[in-house]
């Protein structure tokens, strides 16, 4: 059989750890025998990250700004353990981060629905898609500690030199201080993206801060959005028949599980890292959940919403078998080759990407499985597949296809 052609590279970044070792598995097993691989490969596994000074992870996201597409395997951020054991120069930032501050994206995760395996909440009936903001917040917060009494004020010094100030806190005690930020041109991107990515699903928009408690910081989020929606998509809302709103985070966190699913709720960066784990759990499994970054300027960035899998990496150090869950970052993959596809105009490879992800519903769904599903499935006596079992018996479901 003759391998499908691709006319333009995708950004390939490899990643760490057990993940690591699945990347390959899915590349020999269910790409390159079907594709024609063309990739622009970059390493961003830890100990490349270090020996580059992080310079890797910057030329790949600038190489996704060149050609439009990349897939991500999940990486390590590391903390001061890992310092220790990987050597390390410096406790480097998070390369997912690093990635999204450089193309000033919007993170959209949503699951992966399978027959046999039901969401903790019954009443969920269809998918919901998180949209993350990928710049600024706590992720760009600087902290001190503060020993003992003292004031402690923002400060804003303009060009001209003149100050305005906020008292923040008055101590009298010792404590800890957090300075966050954001960029109205990056909030922007974030509601345009958001509003995009609404009409191209044709599915409602939830967006949700608290602006009640942050009358400066998160109204500005909210009337940001506002502004843009009346100005720009009002009308294009109204004739695709689909509704955005706006509803505090404590109100919204209390309609999500009363509702059927079916929506995009669009979250702040720290708020949308911590509901897209709560949803893809209790709609399964973290491996069982899709994500990309898109940006405004048409730059897409798959990857899966899960870490590197370090137990199951420290088990095959050993020669100990795993049943490690690959279907997430398959998902990675067939999200990246669609996208290429499309923007080349090769249905042929658009065509491969719909029926890799049918083969692993179908695989699953067929009772075959790693042993994070097969202990959550309503189906009868599934088959426990180890990690690479799995993504062969992924590849005869494939093969299967006309």
């Amino acid at each position: 059989m003759s391998k499908i052609e691709m006319k333009t590279p995708l950004v390939e970044m490899d990643g760490d750890e057990m993940t690591r070792i699945l990347w390959q598995m899915i590349k020999d097993e269910l790409i390159t025998p079907f594709v024609d691989l063309k990739s622009e490969y970059y390493d961003l596994g830890l100990k490349h990250r270090n020996e580059t000074n992080d310079q890797v992870t910057i030329d790949s996201a600038e190489a996704t700004k060149k050609y439009g597409v990349a897939v991500k395997c999940a990486t390590i951020t590391p903390n001061a353990a890992r310092v220790e054991e990987y050597d390390l120069k410096e406790m480097w930032k998070s390369p997912n981060g690093t990635i999204r501050a450089i193309l000033d994206g919007t993170v959209f995760r949503a699951p992966i629905i399978v027959k046999g395996i039901e969401p903790c909440v019954k009443n969920w009936k269809k998918p919901i898609t998180i949209a993350r903001h990928a710049y600024g917040d706590v992720y760009k917060a600087s902290e001190m500690k503060i020993p003992g009494p003292g004031k402690v004020e923002l400060v804003y010094t303009r060009e001209d030199g003149t100050e305005e100030r906020e008292l923040i806190h008055n101590f009298t005690k010792a404590g800890v201080i957090q300075g966050q930020h954001n960029l109205c041109d990056s909030i922007e991107s974030f509601a345009r993206s958001c509003f995009n990515f609404a009409l191209d699903t044709k599915q409602d928009l939830w967006f949700a801060t608290k602006d009640t408690i942050s009358k400066k910081y998160d109204h500005t989020f909210k009337d940001i959005f506002q502004e843009i929606f009346d100005k720009e998509y009002k009308e294009k809302f109204e004739a695709a028949n689909i509704e955005y709103f706006y509803t505090l985070i404590d109100d919204a966190v209390a309609r999500v599980m009363k509702s059927e699913g079916g929506f995009i709720w669009a979250c702040k960066n720290y708020d949308g890292d911590v509901m897209s784990d709560m949803l893809s759990s209790a709609f399964g499994s973290l491996a069982m959940m899709t994500s990309v970054l898109v940006s405004p300027q048409g730059y897409f960035e798959y990857e899966a919403a899960h870490g590197t899998v370090q137990r199951h990496y420290y088990k095959h150090l050993k020669g100990e078998e795993t049943s490690t869950n690959s279907v997430a970052t398959i998902f990675a993959w067939s999200g990246a080759l669609r996208k290429r596809g499309e923007l080349d105009e090769l249905p042929e490879l658009m065509k491969f990407a719909d029926n890799l992800e049918k083969a692993c519903i179908e695989t699953i769904e067929s009772g075959k499985m790693t042993g994070d599903l097969a202990r959550i499935t309503s189906l009868e006596n599934p088959s426990v597949l180890n990690s690479k079992d799995f993504i062969i018996a992924i590849r005869e479901t494939l093969e299967s296809y006309d």
